[in-house]
């Protein structure tokens, strides 16, 4: 029997990781979650509670971790890079901290430097990041982006050469982010263009995809925009949520929204959502 993909969202931790989490996880009906556990816009790295770690790690609720956004190992800046490697290292133990099985990073830009010495940069420090992980520790997941500029990875085409700088490392695994993916190219739109991406995505990465965020698209196929939508109410359109869930490759991976709107509309998502895969 295909296993059913757990369907939840980024969550508010407002009034404590565990506390607000569970409780905004359960106002909105997530059966897992996503969490900052620092500035998501800073460099800044919070301590964490270990009685709200505890709390967290004891409920049982499927978890993983979002890094800050400022996060770029690809970046040409010292600064950036000490920092960004700093920051993937203090989410690697929070994450574990917590029993999150990922952190999710964006898997950044080479902004001014050629490309293939950016991926060398992540070589030299994303690898040995990915040798301290324990062998009960967080993945830590690669999230492409949506092409913008001199981002190093947007299409699915591109984790082959990133994953070939990281040795290809088995710690090393795939966030897909439907908005992303979309504004980079792949026409999710359609039962045709969900099966060809999800398709090339096993054949280049088999078994990595652990997560995936579910966006709905503000802007067209290959707009390189990040901007996304409440499910059903942009470009990419509801059905192809359902038919994404169906793929091979997404069977028991959990589903992570992080759309617009409060509580109601993350919950009225994430009720769409279960609806289609229950379907």
């Amino acid at each position: 029997m295909t296993p059913l993909s757990p369907i939840g969202g980024h969550v508010s931790v407002t009034g404590g990781l565990a506390k607000g989490g569970l409780r905004y996880a359960s106002d909105i009906g997530a059966e897992m979650i996503q969490v900052f556990v620092t500035n998501p816009r800073g460099w800044a790295l919070a301590v964490g509670n270990p009685a709200q770690d505890a709390e967290l790690r004891e409920s049982g609720m499927l978890s993983f971790v979002h890094a800050p956004y400022l996060v770029n190992l690809g970046s040409p800046s010292a600064d950036t890079l000490e920092k960004s490697v700093a920051t993937v290292r203090h989410g690697l133990l929070r994450a574990h901290a917590i029993g999150a099985k990922g952190l999710v990073i964006h898997t950044g830009s080479a902004v001014t430097q050629h490309r293939d010495d950016a991926l060398r940069q992540l070589h030299e420090h994303l690898l040995p990041l990915l040798e301290e992980i324990p062998e009960d520790g967080p993945d830590l997941l690669l999230e492409p982006m949506a092409g913008q500029g001199a981002m190093l990875c947007a299409t699915v085409h591109d984790l082959e050469p990133y994953l070939a700088a990281l040795d290809w490392h088995p710690k090393a695994g795939i966030c897909l982010d439907t908005c992303h993916a979309f504004a980079a190219g792949h026409d999710l739109s359609t039962p045709e263009g969900v099966k060809e991406t999800f398709d090339a995505l096993h054949a280049i990465a088999p078994g990595r995809l652990k997560l995936v965020h579910a966006n709905d698209s503000k802007d067209v196929c290959d707009s390189k925009k990040d901007r996304h939508e409440n499910i059903g109410s942009g470009h990419i359109g509801m059905r192809p949520f359902a038919d994404m869930m169906r793929h091979p490759v997404v069977a028991g991976v959990s589903i992570c929204i992080e759309t617009p709107g409060g509580a109601e509309k993350h919950r009225e998502d994430i009720e769409l959502l279960k609806k289609l895969r229950d379907d």
